[in-house]
């Protein structure tokens, strides 16, 4: 929270960028790891590049200062900013879109962020994660935390200084 949105923004255009410019390695572990066919592993790369680039866009466009009326004459603005840490849960069969746009939507409104990639799918994770330290992701906003649900998972959602999660998963989970 202390970068100012443009700075977000930025950082993660970068990280759409550095996606796009690795996008055959990205393909590759999307169809090794989580048995993606080729044209649904290349989505699966542009959907994570979409998801840097919407939420630098959001952070650009939503999340500056707001002059609000005042109806008495006062000067009144509107200032958003981060709560906190946030858990990112993303589930196996879009280890790459689903678990960038979690993170890439809490970093752009300034949180940091604990993520949890789905057992099955860490390696794509963890080079996500990668890429979006490399783009500028200040050391400490983001951590990659891998296992199983039940215990990781479950400890993270747990916590009582976990100010916000993000899941995308089945019911029963």
């Amino acid at each position: 929270d202390a970068l100012p949105a443009a700075s977000r923004a930025k950082i993660l255009e970068h990280a759409a960028d550095l996606l796009e410019s690795r996008r055959a390695e990205f393909i590759a572990m999307a169809v090794r790891e989580a048995g993606k066919t080729l044209p649904a592993a290349v989505s699966e790369v542009r959907e994570a590049a979409d998801f840097c680039r919407y939420y630098a866009l959001q952070a650009r466009a939503g999340l500056q200062p707001v002059e609000l009326p005042g109806p008495t004459g006062e000067s009144n603005e509107l200032h958003l900013h981060g709560r906190g840490v946030f858990v990112c849960i993303s589930p196996w069969n879009f280890p790459l879109a689903i678990f960038t746009g979690q993170i890439a939507a809490a970093l752009a409104a300034g949180n940091s962020v604990l993520a949890k990639p789905a057992e099955q799918t860490p390696l794509v994770a963890a080079q996500a994660v990668r890429i979006l330290l490399e783009a500028g992701i200040p050391q400490g906003v983001l951590q990659l935390l891998p296992g199983q649900g039940e215990t990781v998972g479950s400890t993270l959602v747990n916590d009582a200084r976990v100010r916000g999660v993000m899941f995308t998963g089945s019911t029963d989970v």
